[in-house]
């Protein structure tokens, strides 16, 4: 499926190579958050945190941030592979829980990115906002989560035409605070039920949606801010996309970005055995069960021939 192409072609201007110290910087707000949480795990364990809670928190993170990777990113997005509609309404249903926004403005934003990757119309590019280290401080905050708090660009829902036609896609869209809902409530009464107990609805809640969400979103939002600043980049491009294998593993294979942005339509963004990529194993297991078929990825030759 082509994108939309810009009504006003934009030239694009390499950014400059990233600092050491700014390298460091984002290693760290990846790290920092992570360790605080785990942390927290450790000191809370046996009083509000359990085995229990700590099941209903990996349950809620996996799904829904599956429903984000292989639904809204690899299905919606960039029609990576097709399924059955029951399957992808299960997917849209799941990201949407994920409480990272609607599935057709989720979905335009990232076509807009991707058109505009590092350039003045990408709505969170970190390359764009001054130079030095404050500039480079200003960016990855508008990256990391300072551009949800600006106005949609206008034209954005032509991003989604495709999906916009479909009445499915659309409901789910329009039910998106169901969801939100049901995101938080369904934990608390998994805990509650684990527990036969109103606390552990509450730890259920509080693992299973709270701070669930907390992990999902800073992990995500990761994939715009570290992955466009600190790792490696195999693949030729005018982005500063990078494949990152911290945030490819907790972001079940969305890390590889410099990969995914040298192979857009591709489901698999581990291109290598050693790139942990858990959305392409789930769609891999779903075409094994008949459920996903026309599963792209790139041939060797086409992978070789894009080599840096």
């Amino acid at each position: 499926m082509a994108l939309p192409t810009p009504s006003t072609p934009t030239r694009r201007v390499r950014p400059p190579r990233v600092p050491r110290r700014i390298k460091l910087i984002n290693f760290l707000a990846v790290v920092l958050p992570l360790a605080g949480f785990i942390a927290a795990v450790v000191l809370l364990w046996g009083t509000a945190f359990s085995w229990k809670q700590l099941g209903v928190f990996l349950a809620a993170y996996l799904l829904t941030g599956l429903g984000v990777t292989v639904g809204y990113h690899r299905l919606f997005t960039h029609r990576s592979f097709e399924t059955h509609r029951f399957v992808a309404a299960v997917f849209g249903v799941l990201g949407s829980m994920a409480v990272e926004g609607p599935l057709l403005r989720w979905v335009a934003c990232h076509r807009r990115h991707h058109q505009h990757s590092d350039g003045p119309d990408d709505p969170h590019s970190p390359h764009l906002h001054g130079e030095g280290f404050v500039g480079m401080m200003k960016g990855l905050w508008h990256a990391h989560v300072g551009w949800l708090f600006y106005a949609d660009a206008p034209g954005l829902s032509r991003y989604v035409g495709d999906l916009r036609r479909d009445p499915l896609l659309r409901r789910i869209d329009a039910l998106f605070p169901l969801w939100v809902l049901l995101s938080m409530l369904i934990p608390a009464a998994a805990g509650g039920l684990l527990t036969l107990s109103w606390t552990g609805a509450l730890l259920g809640f509080v693992w299973g949606g709270l701070a669930r969400v907390f992990l999902v979103h800073h992990v995500t939002w990761s994939v715009n801010s570290i992955c466009h600043l600190w790792g490696g980049q195999p693949f030729r491009g005018d982005d500063q996309s990078r494949n990152n294998a911290i945030v490819g593993v907790l972001a079940m294979g969305e890390g590889w970005h410099n990969n995914h942005h040298a192979f857009p339509n591709s489901a698999r963004h581990g291109l290598w055995w050693w790139q942990v990529d858990l959305s392409y194993w789930i769609i891999r297991a779903l075409a094994a069960c008949r459920l996903a078929w026309n599963v792209k990825t790139p041939a060797a030759e086409l992978i070789a021939a894009k080599r840096r």
